[in-house]
Parts: C-alpha cells; structure tokens; sequence
C-alpha cells in the first residue's frame, strides 16, 4: 500500500449535484424547482404540519388524556420474581442487583402474581394486599 493509492471506502463519498449551471448541464434555469410559487422561492418554505392557511390537523382534534412522568420511577415485582430470587431479605438495592427493576426505580411494589413457596422480608418494598397475605402466610414480613 503506498499514500498513492488510498482511496475512500465505496459508497463514502457521493457526487453533489450542482443545479442552476446553466443550460448544457440539464439542471438550469429553476434547477428542479419547477415554476413560480412557495416551494420554488430561496428560503420560502412552510412549518411541519403548516396546511395551507387551513387549521391544522393537531389544532382541529381535541387535546384528551395525560401521562405522569413521575409513573418512571415506579416499577412491579411479582411474586414468581422473588421466588427465583435466591435470597431471604429483599430490598431495592437487591431487586436493581438482580435486574428486576430499571436503575430509575424508586418505589417497587409487589403484586400477586404466581407462587411463593418460603419465607420473605420485604425492607422498603410496598406490596398489594393479595402479596402481603400470601408473604405472611408463610411467616414473612413487610416492614
């Protein structure tokens, strides 16, 4: 391989087309533009969703429903989750360890989903009422 001979990987570089060159170039005079109007003017161009003057589709429907950005921070364990778990004291730390919960996560609760088959302490865990049954059925506790 010599200097001389490096060339630019296929496809890396492609020819710009130069448009309004004149008549032998075949992309002269409105240089692809077409005749008169908006489009065809330097810097005369319209907005995103711009209709004509007419009211814009996101304008013309009504605005409805909402979505908390706090809901990031929450996250679900289920019951069959803490079963694979192979430890007795759970906690967030533990659950974001483990992978079960995003790194955000700041409030976990666990719902009724599947079995549990030993004991478990939840620390800092909220759990529904159906899980909280089933955990101090078998001597565990929610603290």
């Amino acid at each position: 391989m010599e200097l001389n001979s490096i060339k630019p990987a296929d496809g890396s570089k492609h020819y710009k087309r130069r448009v309004g060159r004149g008549i032998g170039s075949g992309i002269g005079k409105t240089a692809g533009r077409g005749h008169k109007g908006q489009k065809s003017r330097a810097g005369g161009y319209h907005k995103v969703g711009f209709e004509g003057g007419q009211m814009p589709l996101q304008r013309r429907l009504p605005k409805r429903g909402f979505k908390s950005q706090l809901l990031k921070f929450n996250a679900e364990v289920t019951l069959t989750d803490l079963e694979r778990l192979a430890v007795s004291e759970v906690d967030l730390l533990t659950l974001k360890q483990a992978g079960l919960v995003g790194e955000i996560a700041k409030v976990v609760k666990v719902i009724k989903t599947g079995e549990l088959t030993r004991k478990l302490t939840l620390k800092g865990v909220v759990a529904t009422a159906g899980a909280k049954a089933v955990i101090e059925a078998l001597g565990g506790t929610v603290v």
